[in-house]
């Protein structure tokens, strides 16, 4: 190494921030108008100013065309680094393929792709089967191993959704005494969790627990359940991720469980990510898993500012 690279590196670690000025990272989110995706998009926007780093977001509306013109957009740009919520899991093979072609990395966020990472693709997020393990075990506790339950699905092409569900039936296959008598998907929203929630309670279903892959499907439940002049406290409903609008319920007694998905976390260590790839950084690991952590009413008040 000659005196100017050594020079170069040694003002690169001792001025990490400004070794970032004028990176530009690109930003695909699957959806702006998602609560938990909009506190990963916060959290990456306040880390890349920490950085003084770029972020150009866009939203691809869960739109796998749409996400994959973003990506190539940003290639055509050549932008130092690419940061991708994936709209599909099993559809990010040619976003990646675009990338590597570039030499451009690009670090999935929340969603892990189906296909095979490393060789310039990377992944920050959360472990989604544990998600599903730490709801259930609680909800069976609750029930005393014996009860009917009633599973709410995200959106079907999300790795979330796959192994949150795939959890929840871990548990069930240990409790004999339990029985899932629905399962259908809400798609992680809201209004669509309420009008299933409806059809189930217009269909006479009986349930003694709600396990939703999301905590804004487990709000629909709940909605739909008061207009049907149905207690909380006859059926537990759990969901994950903590949000603010969950951690309000489970204060009130409505929401039984969550499960603390850290999206400030995650979208941090996104932007972390990239920025030291873009900054040719070569030991960075292809996975950064970030923990969840179960949310009761006894704890819930340690998540609320989280």
């Amino acid at each position: 190494m000659n005196f100017l690279s050594r020079s170069l590196l040694a003002l690169a670690t001792a001025l990490p921030i400004a070794a970032y000025a004028g990176t530009t990272i690109g930003v695909s989110m699957a959806h702006f108008d998602d609560n938990f995706l909009t506190t990963v998009r916060e959290s990456m926007a306040s880390e890349g100013k920490a950085k003084n780093v770029s972020l150009d977001f866009e939203d691809a509306q869960g739109d796998v065309g749409r996400q994959v013109s973003q990506v190539e957009a940003f290639v055509a740009q050549h932008v130092a680094a690419i940061i991708v919520n994936p709209a599909d899991a099993s559809a990010t093979k040619r976003m990646t393929d675009a990338a590597r072609k570039a030499g451009i990395p690009i670090v999935y966020v929340n969603r892990k792709p189906d296909e095979p990472l490393g060789n310039g693709a990377y992944f920050v997020g959360s472990d989604s089967l544990v998600a599903g393990h730490l709801q259930m075990e609680y909800l069976a506790k609750k029930l005393n191993g014996h009860g009917n339950i009633a599973l709410m699905l995200g959106e079907l092409s999300t790795d979330a959704t796959r192994d949150r569900t795939r959890g929840v039936k871990d548990i069930v296959a240990k409790n004999p005494g339990i029985h899932v008598v629905a399962e259908q998907t809400a798609n992680f929203d809201r209004s669509q969790a309420i009008n299933l929630m409806s059809q189930w309670l217009s269909a006479g279903k009986k349930f003694d627990a709600i396990a939703a892959n999301n905590d804004e499907m487990a709000l629909g439940a709940l909605i739909a359940m008061r207009q049907a002049g149905v207690s909380p406290k006859a059926v537990l409903v759990g969901g994950v991720d903590a949000t603010k609008d969950a951690l309000f319920a489970m204060s009130k007694g409505d929401l039984a469980v969550t499960v603390f998905q850290d999206g400030k976390g995650q979208g941090k260590a996104a932007v972390d990510m990239a920025a030291k790839l873009a900054g040719g950084d070569k030991s960075v690991q292809s996975e950064a898993w970030i923990p969840y952590q179960l949310v009761t009413p006894e704890n819930y008040k340690g998540f609320v500012n989280r």
